[in-house]
């Protein structure tokens, strides 16, 4: 399944408003691959996102999930492939961690049917895989962001998709918590076969956890490919008016990019 095709996106045109949004994007995301969507503000990379999700309307035949047409999916068949982590997150309520992240089996479950003893495993193998099931019976409301964030992905993971998109994950958060959630996601990806893809706005995130990237500006796909082969000094000239240097990470011998501060 390694190079199996999971998304697949054919000359793809989205406007807003008469405004075009996107602009003949074509992209391939492979099985248990890492991808991030980077672009400057204003390339079409949320848009992009929520189409892939089905959230947004789409032209027919124009994405491909397992090489069928989005259209033809039952929201409940999607939600069985798809997990959704958006960007902005708000939980005012007084659920535990494990209810929430229990939430997660809602296509599985019939109308008036409870969770059984296997949804409480999933979701405890979630809570695991993302450190949060000491967590489990504290309120949601007191958690910390960090602590929200990993939550929201143990939900996510307890549908067991095959793909999983997050909306920027890890913004408002700390230098800690954004290096915590991208090493959580990267481990799933290898570890599970977990095909992420993620809306990044930090270059350097993207050169060190992603294997893909597809490169948005002016909602056209500049390049994509290897980190290594679309993040270039001409590349983030060009989209990000940034005159930048391509290091190696001493740690993880992965390129980062450093730029004049003036």
């Amino acid at each position: 399944m390694i190079d199996e095709v999971i998304v697949e996106t054919k000359n793809l045109n989205w406007s807003y408003n008469e405004t075009k949004v996107l602009d003949n994007v074509s992209i391939d995301i492979q099985f248990g691959t890492f991808s991030g969507i980077l672009g400057p503000n204003g390339a079409g990379k949320t848009t992009l996102l929520k189409l892939i999700l089905n959230l947004l309307k789409v032209e027919k035949n124009s994405i491909l999930i397992r090489g069928k047409d989005i259209k033809n999916y039952s929201r409940k068949e999607l939600a069985r492939i798809e997990a959704y982590v958006p960007q902005s997150i708000k939980m005012d309520f007084n659920f535990t961690v494990e209810q929430v992240v229990l939430m997660g089996r809602t296509p599985f479950l019939g109308r008036f049917d409870r969770e059984s003893g296997r949804d409480f495993e999933i979701a405890e193998w979630a809570m695991k895989e993302t450190g949060v099931l000491g967590l489990k019976n504290k309120l949601i409301t007191q958690l910390s962001g960090g602590e929200l964030q990993r939550v929201v992905i143990a939900r996510a993971l307890t549908q067991e998709p095959i793909i999983m998109a997050l909306d920027e994950p890890t913004s408002h958060l700390d230098i800690h918590h954004q290096i915590n959630i991208l090493s959580i996601l990267r481990s799933l990806a290898k570890k599970e076969g977990l095909t992420i893809v993620a809306v990044l706005h930090d270059v350097n995130h993207a050169l060190e956890y992603c294997n893909n990237i597809f490169l948005l500006d002016q909602g056209k796909i500049v390049d994509s490919g290897s980190p290594e082969k679309v993040i270039t000094p001409e590349v983030m000239k060009n989209v990000y008016n940034l005159d930048v240097n391509i290091k190696k990470n001493p740690f993880t011998g992965n390129p980062y990019i450093v730029h004049d501060y003036a």
